[in-house]
């Protein structure tokens, strides 16, 4: 018996890394718009503004938000996959050990520079897990399973959300700036660039109608 592993070892060999390779960076990306000082992404806004009124970090935060967030599925219905349970604690641990790592950016040079790095990041980062095909992270989860409940639009569901977690985020104390506008504008194109440049094999072709489908759909 040959002890070669076949195309679908490999692919999930590949999708593991992609999966746990995403999450971390997305964490590392996350602190580096955190230094930046700029503006945060709009769940991050309200990670920070949370992080300012309870003292506790903003990894440690995210994961809390990530496990309520998770709870949410419950009554409508979504089943979470390894990427899901894995990005509640892999982003916030990664953002938490960057942020310890890295020193606070001296001129508007280095923080402009933080920010963009910041972004583009965050963009390969989400092109590796979500590519990886290991189930939604909390917060997206969240996102299709309100758009199917309620039959409204994703792009509806997704701004009402992000419009009021940055709004809560603010009122708390988060960053909100140029940063949290050029994220916005920003994030769908690239992690669509990297979504394709990812995106690994599978036996079946997505569904049109699913969530994977309208992500990976241009």
């Amino acid at each position: 018996m040959s002890t070669v592993p076949g195309p679908r070892g490999r692919h999930l060999t590949r999708r593991l890394v992609q999966l746990y390779a995403g999450l971390t960076l997305y964490g590392v990306s996350s602190a580096l718009l955190v230094r930046a000082e700029l503006g945060m992404e709009p769940w991050n806004v309200l990670h920070q503004g949370l992080s300012e009124r309870t003292g506790l970090t903003i990894g440690v935060v995210s994961i809390v938000v990530g496990a309520v967030v998770l709870l949410l599925w419950i009554p409508i219905r979504q089943r979470p996959g390894l990427g899901t349970v894995s990005n509640v604690f892999v982003v916030g641990l990664a953002m938490d050990g960057t942020l310890a790592l890295l020193p606070e950016a001296r001129g508007m040079a280095a923080r402009i520079a933080l920010l963009v790095l910041g972004i583009v990041l965050n963009g390969l980062a989400t092109g590796l897990y979500i590519a990886a095909r290991f189930g939604p992270g909390p917060r997206d989860g969240l996102m299709t399973g309100l758009h199917r409940a309620t039959g409204r639009s994703i792009r509806l569901v997704r701004t009402l959300l992000e419009v009021t977690v940055v709004a809560t985020g603010f009122l708390l104390g988060g960053s909100v700036g140029v940063g949290t506008v050029l994220y916005a504008v920003s994030i769908g194109p690239l992690a669509q660039f990297f979504l394709r440049f990812f995106a690994v094999p599978e036996p079946a072709a997505v569904a049109p109608g699913s969530p994977e489908g309208a992500i990976l759909r241009p």
